[in-house]
C-alpha cells in the first residue's frame, strides 16, 4: 500500500532518533532535577495550553506514572472550552499565567515542566518567568525549528526557550505539521504529541532510575483496573499527600 501515512510513521521515527541523539543530555538533566525535587519532598508540575496540554495530561495519574507529577489544567486553556478558539485568545493574555501560579500549590524547590511548540505565547513564557522568581526549576519542551521563525507575543520579547533553566527540543518541523500531499499547500500530520509523549515518558523512566540510585523507592502507580491496583495507589496517595495536589 502506497500512502503518506507510512511516510508519516517513518518521519516520526526519524524525529525520535534525532531526539535520542541530540536531546538526551537535556532530558537527563530534567530527570535529575525532578528526582532531586521528589527526594527532597517537593513536587513536579506540568503545564501546556490547548494541544500542548496533552503532555501534562499524559504525565499525571496514570499507570506507570509518578504519583507526584501534577498537571496544571486551567479550564480556559483546555480543548473542551467552547468556543475552542478562546484557548488561543487566553494564551496571549498578559497577567493570567501569574494568577494561575498564585492559585497553584507550587513552591520554591518544585519543578515546572512547560510545553509550548511555538514557544511564542504569553501563557507559558510568563509562567516560566514568574516560576523562576519563586525559586522553581523550569524546563521547556519546544520546537526550535518553529520558534526560531516566529516572534514572541510576550511583552518581554522573549520566547520560552530563553526563559527556562533547561530546554528540550522536540526536533519537529516548522508549524508542527509534517506531510504535504499532492495538490495541497498546507501540510498535515503534526508530530508534537507523538514525540512529546515519548519524551516525557523517557524523562519519567530516567527520573525513576535516578531515584533508585539515591536508594529511594519511586512512587509509581499501578493501573486502577487491575486487582489490588486501587488499594496500592491509595497507599501512595496517603504517603505522598504533601506532594500530590490533584486529589
Amino acid at each position: 500500500m502506497n500512502s503518506k501515512s507510512f511516510d508519516y510513521l517513518t518521519h516520526v521515527e526519524e524525529i525520535l532518533e534525532r531526539v535520542k541523539n541530540t536531546q538526551w543530555d537535556s532530558m537527563d538533566a530534567c530527570a535529575g532535577k525532578m528526582a532531586e525535587a521528589i527526594a527532597g519532598g517537593h513536587s513536579v508540575f506540568a503545564f501546556g495550553a490547548s494541544h500542548a496540554g496533552i503532555l501534562a495530561q499524559e504525565l499525571f495519574y496514570r499507570t506507570g506514572g509518578l504519583a507526584v507529577l501534577n498537571a496544571i489544567l486551567p479550564s480556559e486553556f483546555m480543548l473542551n472550552t467552547r468556543p475552542v478558539t478562546q484557548t488561543s485568545t487566553m494564551e496571549k493574555l498578559d497577567g493570567y499565567p501569574t494568577a494561575i501560579l498564585k492559585h497553584t500549590p507550587i513552591h520554591e524547590g518544585d519543578v515546572l515542566l512547560l510545553h509550548s511548540v511555538s514557544g511564542r505565547n504569553t501563557a507559558a513564557i510568563e509562567m516560566a518567568i514568574e516560576a523562576r522568581k519563586m525559586g522553581i526549576s523550569t524546563i521547556a519542551i519546544t520546537n526550535m525549528e518553529y520558534t526560531s521563525q516566529v516572534s514572541s507575543r510576550h511583552k518581554s520579547g522573549k520566547k520560552l526557550y530563553e526563559v527556562c533553566d533547561i530546554v528540550i527540543d522536540n526536533c519537529g518541523d516548522f508549524e508542527d505539521s509534517s506531510m504535504l500531499l499532492p495538490g495541497m499547500n498546507q501540510k498535515i500530520g503534526p508530530t508534537s504529541s507523538a514525540v512529546g509523549c515519548t519524551i516525557v515518558n523517557m524523562i519519567v523512566i530516567r527520573t525513576v532510575e535516578h531515584l533508585q540510585e539515591m536508594g529511594i523507592e519511586p512512587p509509581i502507580f499501578h493501573s486502577a483496573n487491575v486487582d489490588g491496583g486501587e488499594e496500592f495507589n491509595n497507599v501512595l496517595f496517603e504517603k505522598y499527600k504533601d506532594q500530590i495536589h490533584y486529589m
